[in-house]
């Protein structure tokens, strides 16, 4: 039996052919040719030099290493500007330099996290659509099995059911009248 596109769309997504998406008429061509379409998503993204530094001051900036390391920066800085230096310190109290430096860094590393967010959610999309058309081939072809049992369970169900009708035929035919001896 040769299917088509237009067949298992009816059968399986009861629509026609021409209201799937592009995904979905991508997976009922797989179906037909029976290839997989599972892949390992982490190896199709290609990031250039700039995307890759993005994502490992991303990394680092949101790590607990730094927020300790950026929290014993402070304590140091504070403590050696405000007790040990005294009136010699380059930073009196209110910090002001401390104040340029961390808003300086603000400043950078906050728009270099966004980029990196928004590629992650760019990757986050194209891991959902990778894993609806993984899980609509699953269930088309979970359906296909299905079908297939039901047709095996009629085949068998008809090849009993005329088994029995000739072992009943043998049957009466083997039968002889009681002819009343006891």
């Amino acid at each position: 039996m040769s299917k088509t596109i237009d067949d298992l769309a009816t059968r399986y997504l009861d629509r026609d052919a021409a209201s799937l998406s592009e995904a979905e008429r991508g997976v009922l061509d797989s179906t037909l040719k029976r290839t997989t379409l599972a892949t390992d998503m982490s190896k199709a993204d290609r990031l250039d030099r700039g995307a890759r530094v993005a994502d490992a001051i991303a990394r680092v900036g949101g790590s607990w290493s730094f927020i300790i390391a950026f929290l014993m920066f402070l304590a140091v800085w504070t403590t050696s500007n405000g007790w040990f230096l005294g009136r010699d310190s380059f930073d009196p109290y209110p910090y002001i330099f401390l104040n340029l430096v961390l808003s300086m860094i603000a400043a950078l590393q906050a728009p270099i996290i966004m980029m990196s967010q928004n590629r992650q959610a760019e990757r986050d999309r194209a891991d959902a659509a990778h894993d609806y058309e993984v899980n609509l081939k699953a269930e088309i072809e979970i359906m296909a099995l299905h079908e297939k049992l039901d047709d095996l369970r009629k085949s068998e169900i008809a090849a009993l059911r005329a088994e029995i009708a000739e072992l009943t035929v043998e049957l009466s035919a083997t039968k002889t009248p009681r002819d009343g001896r006891a």
